[in-house]
């Protein structure tokens, strides 16, 4: 049974330092798992450079991003690093006692996030290769019908990573407001 299941089941409720130190956890973790796949552009670079490329590839922006896996291994890593300073947002302003509880939707944001890193990378890479089944070479050529089915992917999940910060977002706009307004009394 997961920690979620059994909190809702006997109404446990998450402290605003505890869901911080979630942030905090998922954040380090997927900010490990970033570094460690920032080496996938590497081996791309290395079996791309066999690949042929046409003219149009070489007058567009895909040139700066090389690899087509680039943005996957970015948005985990920056990401993460966002999910650090949010997961330390809270733990903050909890130890200030500004923030003393979370909603349901700032419950289940660090979820959303991790969730979308996580998919968005799986959309970057094994969405590539079931784009490219389709549209062979369709990064490279470029083949505009495959390039959007595959950044649409792409984009879904990070607007699901979005989704949880602009939760994240609005808990600690509001404690930053409270405490703005007991500090100017």
């Amino acid at each position: 049974m997961t920690a979620f299941i059994q909190e809702r089941m006997t109404g446990a409720v998450e402290t605003p330092a505890e869901l911080g130190t979630k942030y905090i956890r998922w954040g380090f973790r997927l900010f490990i798992f970033g570094l460690v796949v920032g080496f996938i552009p590497l081996a791309h670079y290395m079996h791309g450079s066999f690949e042929p490329v046409e003219a149009a590839f070489l007058q567009r922006v895909t040139l700066w991003w090389g690899c087509a896996f680039t943005l996957a291994v970015y948005v985990a890593q920056v990401g993460s690093l966002a999910m650090i300073a949010i997961g330390l947002c809270y733990v903050v302003f909890a130890g200030d006692g500004v923030l003393t509880s979370v909603t349901a939707a700032e419950h289940i944001a660090p979820m959303l996030c991790a969730a979308g890193i996580i998919a968005e990378f799986v959309a970057g890479v094994a969405g590539y290769y079931a784009v490219a089944a389709v549209w062979p070479n369709f990064y490279y050529t470029p083949i505009t019908a495959g390039k959007v089915t595959w950044l649409a992917l792409q984009a879904v999940c990070i607007a699901v990573y979005v989704v949880g910060v602009m939760w994240a977002h609005s808990g600690i706009k509001h404690a930053v407001r409270s405490n703005h307004a007991l500090a100017s009394r």
